[in-house]
Parts: C-alpha cells; structure tokens; sequence
C-alpha cells in the first residue's frame, strides 16, 4: 500500500499563516525549515533567546485562545525575514523582524490588534536553531486526509485541513491506520523517519481558518465519536532527505 504527499505547509510564526511548499529539505533531528522560527510571547512570558527552553502555547498568542489571529494573511520572506501582514487583502504592515525597529513595530501591531484579548505587550520572540512547537521535541506534523474526511462524514460537513496547521497531508492510508504506526519507522521522501506519537487536538482546531469563526468542536466530537482526542501524529527526522509534492512513500507494517 502507498500513501502520497498531498499538500507541504510551514508556519514561519507561531499562530500565523501557513505557507505552502513543493519541496522540503528533511535534516536528521529538525522540524521543516523555518517552521515556528518565531512566535508573540505574552507580555509576563520569560524566554531566554541564548537559553532557548521548550514553553507550553499558553505562553503565546495562538488560536486555541486567540481566533482573530485567523483573520490574519501573513507571508514570511526568508531571505530578509520582512514579515507582511494583510487582512481582507489590505495591506496593513511590513516589517524586518532582523531589526529592533522592525520587532517593535510588529508588537506594537498585535497589541493593537489583540488589545481586548490580552494584557501589555506581547513580544516578538526568535532563537538560533529553535522551534516553538506545541512539544518539547523537533517534530514533524503529519495529517492522513482518510482519518479527516472519516470525521466530516460523522459530522456531516466539510472540515478545512488547515484547523489542523500540519506539516504534511498525505492520503492512500484508510482512516485512522496511523494511530497504529507509534514507535515505527519508514522513508518519507529519502527521509528516515520514526512516528513518536498522536496529535492531541485542542480548541484551536474549532477556529475556521477561512471565517475566523469558532464554528466546530473537533476535540468534543473526536472524543465523542472514536473515544481519543488524536487526529495526526507527530514524526522526528532520522537521516537527512528531500521531500516532495505528490512523493509516494510506504508506511510502516
């Protein structure tokens, strides 16, 4: 049995847009590049860049709490990390997050913008090497589309793939098979790679993407429906590989 690579995404600030990708370089032990490169601490959160420690996302603006960030069209540019912001396709903030003058100016906006939500300043946070994941480890976020379109047929309506802000979705596995793949090993793409655990899904996922709108209880009906809260499962890189749109690859037996 094959399974397929259908969609590659990376999310370049914690709680921001995805972007999508046609390729990606896997190296041994890393998330995606420039995957949760930075993220908007809360004003009282300590984080030290030159002592990076592994923070639970209630320590940052994310959308399990704060869903009009989904309102939000953010593109990263990675060669000169500029951050623009757009919202209803105006653009309201580019900035060069490199720069103090920059940093400040992206804070300033999400104080603004999240003003009736949280307190102080938030405050944009980056270390070398270090990935704000929701787990302590590097990780790689995987969704098998059987296991979501599964769950919209028990629900009886269309679920957006991105409530689950994954790294890959892939297909050709039946629904819920790679809740069975915990501790094994296969290639994704040339990549060694090991599945360490399921997602546990949290109120974020009740966030459209499209309207910003609280409109589903994912983790309610996950428990309701199939008595666990997991969609996706996390995978950690083992030897270095490339990864491709449309890459066929074997799951473990």
């Amino acid at each position: 049995m094959q399974a397929l690579v259908n969609t590659l995404y990376r999310y370049p600030i914690k709680g921001l847009s995805p972007e999508a990708l046609t390729q990606v370089n896997l190296s041994t032990g890393q998330a995606f590049p420039f995957d949760r490169e930075y993220a908007l601490a809360l004003h009282d959160t300590v984080f030290d860049p030159n002592n990076p420690q592994y923070l639970s996302k209630t320590h940052f603006l994310m959308l399990m709490k704060n869903e009009r960030l989904a309102a939000l069209n953010t593109k990263f540019d990675t060669e000169n990390h500029h951050l623009t912001i757009k919202k209803s396709g105006q653009e309201l903030l580019t900035a060069d997050l490199r720069t103090l003058a920059g940093k400040s100016e992206v804070e300033q906006f999400f104080a603004t913008y999240m003003s009736d939500e949280i307190k102080g300043m938030p405050r944009l946070v980056h270390a070398p090497d270090f990935s704000f994941s929701d787990v302590a480890a590097k990780v790689i976020s995987c969704i098998n589309l059987e296991s979501l379109r599964d769950l919209e047929r028990t629900l009886g309506t269309i679920i957006h793939p991105l409530r689950f802000r994954a790294n890959v979705y892939f297909e050709g596995i039946p629904a819920w098979e790679e809740l069975s793949w915990i501790g094994k090993e296969f290639m994704l793409g040339t990549a060694q790679v090991r599945v360490m655990k399921g997602i546990t899904r949290c109120a974020a996922t009740n966030v459209n993407p499209e309207t910003a709108q609280r409109d589903l209880k994912i983790p309610n009906a996950l428990v309701k429906n199939y008595k666990h809260n997991f969609l996706g499962v996390y995978l950690e890189v083992l030897s270095a590989g490339e990864l491709h749109l449309n890459s066929s690859f074997s799951p473990p037996i």
